[in-house]
């Protein structure tokens, strides 16, 4: 009673309190109730929020590569999901801010703003370029536009200025979109500005593909990455995009002018000695801190093909993927032509595939592998791009390469209004050497093991058995990038000079600034059969150029001096001087001192070897392989086909060997071991199973029970399927990478889009 009591008397102490109460004081207890919740706020921008932006990004990409040749009609629909602003918002947050900014944390104004410019762009009340009026400012933009002088008003409106941060939202929104409609529909010839695909997939392709070529044919169409006409590339876009609001919105992106300022000598004077007085800005503790000379040496270094970055009006980090969509047309015409120009030969061994990329082609070890022998050869080309440079091999007689350039010309010239002539448009032979992409492309002999006579040293046979392609480093254009950068003089014997720039920067900075450098030109010459040498070089050029900087700062008069006080690898500091302050060793123990790295790559045997691993004929990013494999596994057809070749193979699949787990424990109510069930059901054995089922002898079968205790895993395995259910999808290494989550396509899809 006692008990009941306590529990009672507070009830009715409460029901006789709400009695008395007055009706006001009771609706603001009501208010502050936990069962109460206010209204939701319709203004509020997070209303529109309804799914992940990483989310419906994947399905963009999944409903594309589901159906590549379907066109586009609808995509506005997606240019009003306020998702994908949010998204973009965060991308450009990011690069201005060099932080990551989560959606939690973008405060309700910043969305409000968001909100405002996107119905703007629904509106066409948008405008590319704006220069004073903004829906939406950067987080660092602190400017009061409203209270700005007419003189601040005028060089605002009449001098280069850098991309509105709302541009470059709309832009982000635009490639989200646009992206994975094209990609889906592109070449696989065509490599550059593309995800997944580098520099070094092109030379990969080169050493896989263009094995056995004799002629060579090189074409520079670096001017479409200038600009193309509107109306070329509207038409190019309309091909499989047939929206008019996104269309309207890229057209008048390339129409808008863009303005620049025009240099005028004498205001560059001017200039010069207002910033000869005009002090240092101080950066921020939340700004990023970068590195001019660590950033001019890396880009200073990149290849001819590689070095230029197209830039068409306001589209911003649109123009590289319209300069492929203008350029598809250019690949597509050189498939047909590769596909028109095979011609196989029954005497020759190599490329007897319908398509002539066999998985037979050459030898396996060395896929570049050509046999020299037989009368007849195989005639066959092959094509690649990498932005506006082309490369074409031939293999066959002469005159129908100086054909296929001729047909090559005419195409341009009738598609893209440009004027291509035959120095433009060079044939080469192998034997001469083709440079792409700072490496030589040339071919190297091989002999059989050679004999000689016994008198006079004869060979007695020159034959050779096959030839390999051989894909080099160019060391001429590697000195000309390092003359470019000012750290050699000279071309027979390059002198190195001291890069005084980093004179007041401090020995274990500029260390660490070279390792960047030299650990960035040792993966860039990943592929090269020259590799060693070539990063020796490189190591050997900037250990000097630190030599004889460090000679002038401490004065030490030689390099040899340097080397001495700084060992081989310029490690040790150069400041100490024994007597008058600690010892190095001291100084950074106590963490008084930095720790200085020493300079890598100074001996050849420390040069990483050159990257040989074999390169499959078809390949593709690893993101297009996941997401094909993704919708097969999406498809009906696939699962019978999984469920046909289990039933064939007598296999069970882990989700069969669950449920058998579960109903043998609800029927007997004890657990079970595979083996017991397996032995209830005999039908289950199938082919696949290794048991004895003779149970007269006793002896092998308690030897069998005592193997498979052994080696448990192994027999999991052959009942599940893992170790036989490799054969129905091309790729998979068992039954359990059938099955993914929505969850690995979103990761990939956001690896790629961020």
């Amino acid at each position: 009673m006692r008990r009941s009591f306590s529990i009672i008397a507070p009830t009715k102490w409460l029901k006789h309190s709400i009695i008395t109460t007055p009706p006001t004081l009771l609706r603001s207890l009501s208010y502050f109730s936990p069962h109460h919740h206010p209204p939701p706020d319709p203004d509020d921008p997070t209303n529109l929020l309804k799914e992940d932006g990483v989310s419906l990004c994947s399905h963009m990409w999944l409903e594309n590569f589901k159906s590549p040749h379907k066109t586009s009609s609808n995509l506005t629909s997606l240019l009003r999901r306020f998702e994908l602003w949010v998204l973009a918002y965060q991308k450009v947050s990011c690069d201005e801010l060099g932080a990551y900014v989560p959606r939690s944390s973008i405060h309700r104004p910043a969305l409000e703003n968001l909100l405002s410019l996107r119905n703007s762009v629904l509106d066409d009340r948008f405008k590319w370029g704006a220069r004073l009026d903004f829906y939406i400012k950067s987080p660092r933009d602190k400017t009061d536009y409203e209270s700005l002088s007419k003189r601040k008003i005028k060089a605002l409106l009449t001098t280069t200025q850098p991309t509105p941060f709302q541009d470059r939202i709309v832009q982000e929104v635009l490639l989200m979109i646009l992206e994975p409609v094209y990609e889906s529909r592109f070449s696989q010839k065509s490599f550059a500005f593309r995800p997944g695909r580098t520099a070094h997939t092109v030379l990969r392709v080169i050493r896989r593909n263009f094995a056995g070529y004799l002629w060579y044919l090189k074409g520079d169409l670096s001017v479409v990455l200038d600009g193309m006409k509107v109306g070329f590339v509207v038409s190019s876009l309309m091909r499989d995009v047939r929206d008019k609001k996104v269309i309207d919105l890229i057209k008048s992106a390339l129409v808008t002018p863009v303005v620049t300022t025009s240099k005028v000598e004498g205001d560059e004077k001017k200039k010069t000695k207002k910033r000869k007085y005009q002090k240092k800005r101080v950066l921020a503790d939340d700004e990023p801190k970068p590195d001019p000379y660590w950033l001019e040496t890396f880009f200073g270094f990149a290849p001819e093909e590689a070095n230029k970055s197209p830039q068409w009006g306001h589209c911003g980090i649109l123009s590289p993927l319209l300069v492929n969509v203008c350029l598809d047309e250019l690949d597509r015409y050189m498939e047909a032509k590769v596909k028109d120009f095979y011609r196989p030969s029954k005497s020759d061994v190599i490329w007897n595939s319908p398509e002539g990329e066999g998985s037979d082609q050459g030898n396996t070890s060395w896929p570049e592998f050509v046999p020299t022998s037989g009368p007849d050869k195989t005639r066959k080309m092959d094509y690649v791009r990498y932005g506006g440079h082309i490369l074409i091999g031939v293999r066959g007689p002469r005159a129908d390469a100086a054909t296929l350039r001729k047909e090559l010309i005419e195409f341009v010239d009738q598609k893209y209004m440009l004027r291509l002539d035959n120095e433009n448009l060079p044939i080469e032979h192998i034997t001469k050497g083709i440079m792409f992409l700072d490496h030589v492309l040339c071919r190297r002999v091989v002999y059989p093991t050679l004999r000689y006579t016994a008198t006079g040293g004869k060979i007695i046979s020159e034959k050779g058995v096959g030839t390999l392609l051989s894909v080099t480093a160019s060391l001429k254009q590697c000195i000309k990038q390092f003359r470019k950068l000012n750290f050699i003089k000279g071309d027979r014997d390059p002198d190195p000079q001291p890069c005084f720039r980093m004179f007041h920067a401090t020995q274990a900075h500029t260390n660490a600034q070279m390792n960047k450098f030299l650990t960035t030109v040792a993966e860039w010459y990943r592929f090269a059969d020259n590799r060693k040498k070539i990063v020796n070089f490189c190591s050997y050029i900037v250990r000097g150029s630190l030599a004889k900087l460090y000679a002038a700062k401490y004065k030490l008069r030689s390099r040899a001096k340097v080397y001495k006080g700084a060992s081989r690898n310029l490690s040790r500091p150069l400041k100490e001087k024994k007597g008058l302050s600690p010892e190095y060793n001291n100084l950074l123990r106590m963490g008084l001192a930095e720790s200085i790295d020493g300079l890598v790559y100074t001996r050849m045997s420390l040069v990483p070897e050159t990257d040989y691993s074999p390169f499959p004929a078809n390949w593709r990013p690893e993101h297009e392989k996941f997401l094909m494999e993704y919708l097969r596994l999406d498809e009906p057809k696939t699962l019978e086909e999984q469920k046909r070749f289990i039933r064939e193979n007598g296999l069970v699949s882990p989700q069969d060997y669950t449920s058998m787990l579960v109903w043998n424990y609800k029927r007997n109510a004890i657990p079970m071991d595979q083996v017991s069930i397996l032995k209830d059901q005999p039908f289950l054995l199938g082919s696949s199973s290794n048991y004895n089922r003779d149970n007269d002898d006793d002896d092998d079968e308690d030897e069998e029970k005592s193997k498979e205790e052994d080696d448990d895993g192994l027999h999991i395995a052959r009942i599940t399927g893992i170790t036989h259910c490799s054969r129905p999808l091309e790729g998979y290494r068992g039954y359990e990478h059938c099955f993914y989550s929505d969850y690995s396509v979103r990761y990939i899809v956001k690896v790629i889009i961020c």
